[in-house]
């Protein structure tokens, strides 16, 4: 619990999606837009993101409009980060986000042997998930994941009916 309450975080409930999602950040978020080429199709990628006590929390979105293209965006979405920051092992998670449409592709993983641009180690630790035709993709990154935050960065994930 110390980790989790330590000065650096200041965690706050952020609503997403249009008022259907709902994120635990532990420190301000921006927000950024921007296209996006997500398994074969052109989308509009939402992204929340903040930075504190070393660590970058982010939570990412985009509707995807037919039901079809929601597997294959979710198997994009779990592959690009574990290459973006070429992790030489991956671990497989428990996914507890409340509220997702169930889906095979929907997954959880401990990214591990990541290096950053600079050349710094990085551990992730990723979600993918959908609700509807919205894909998700909650990530937290850095040189150390402390159980305590990460945990409940994760729980806190919520999809609104």
């Amino acid at each position: 619990m110390v980790t989790a309450c330590t000065p650096a975080l200041n965690w706050r409930e952020v609503l997403l999606n249009d008022d259907h999602a709902l994120a635990m950040f532990p420190c301000k978020p921006n927000t950024h837009q921007r296209h996006i080429r997500l398994a074969t199709a052109e989308v509009q990628w939402q992204l929340l993101e903040c930075t504190t006590d070393g660590l970058t929390w982010a939570v990412g979105y985009a509707d995807l409009a037919e039901p079809a293209r929601v597997t294959p965006a979710l198997v994009a979405l779990r592959h690009a980060t574990a290459l973006n920051i070429g992790a030489t092992s991956q671990r497989d998670l428990a996914l507890p986000v409340q509220g997702e449409t169930p889906n095979d592709a929907s997954a959880a993983a401990l990214l591990e042997g990541g290096r950053l641009p600079n050349g710094s180690p990085v551990l992730a630790q990723v979600a993918v998930f959908a609700k509807g035709t919205t894909v998700f993709q909650a990530m937290v990154l850095g040189e150390r994941l402390p159980g305590e935050a990460v945990q409940t960065f994760f729980t806190g994930l919520r999809l609104l009916p």
